[in-house]
């Protein structure tokens, strides 16, 4: 009992400064976003509802296809992190407490920030151990179905992804392709101190 409730609180939290962090990038999405993003700004420009519904909706795409190419990437975490993410981030989009575009070395601050708060939401949710994302499951299933290394398996998806986002005249700039250079050291320095600090707070104490 334990072991879940930290888990899912980590889990939970994660998604929660996920939406957070996308919030704030959407802000100042002038200056790019990352690849998903740009797809589902593009999405809620062309064909309304939120970003957040889209974000939840092609999530939700993605857990469908990966279901039929290897189910065993998912799990209750894939439907979770599908559904909520948006809805967190139409939230706080919502809320009206985020800082707008200032169109002044500013809008860089804020763009940082999103990107520094989703590395470490990303290495606190991981952490959790409650499953991956619909777009990381989708990316581990193809990776393994077609033989080629995961890495290269994200950065071919995401291209398509990109290209897809560009033709529906998604919000592409020079910050779009550092996302990827930034995000990934922070979550792995985050995910291992976080697996750190679960298993720590997980541990029974031993009664002498």
């Amino acid at each position: 009992m334990r072991e879940k409730v930290v888990s899912y609180s980590f889990f939970f939290l994660g998604l929660l400064l996920f939406g957070f962090a996308n919030a704030i990038a959407v802000k100042v999405k002038y200056l790019g976003l990352h690849p998903w993003e740009v797809l589902n700004v593009a999405l809620f420009q062309h064909m309304g509802f939120t970003i957040g519904t889209w974000s939840a909706l092609v999530g939700l795409f993605f857990v469908g296809v990966s279901w039929f190419i290897n189910r065993k990437y998912i799990n209750v975490g894939t439907f979770l992190n599908a559904l909520l993410v948006g809805p967190f981030m139409d939230m706080f989009l919502w809320l009206d407490v985020l800082p707008s575009a200032t169109n002044t070395p500013l809008d860089y601050i804020n763009l940082a920030v999103a990107v520094i708060i989703a590395g470490i939401a990303g290495g606190l949710y991981i952490a959790g151990g409650v499953g991956a994302g619909p777009r990381d499951g989708f990316m581990l299933a193809l990776s393994e179905r077609i033989k080629l290394s995961v890495s290269r398996t994200r950065i071919m998806v995401e291209c398509v992804i990109l290209g897809i986002g560009y033709v529906l005249g998604g919000p592409i700039f020079i910050a779009t392709f550092f996302y990827t250079f930034i995000m990934s050291p922070i979550f792995q320095v985050t995910l291992r101190f976080f697996q750190k600090v679960r298993n720590h707070l997980i541990e029974v104490p031993v009664k002498v």
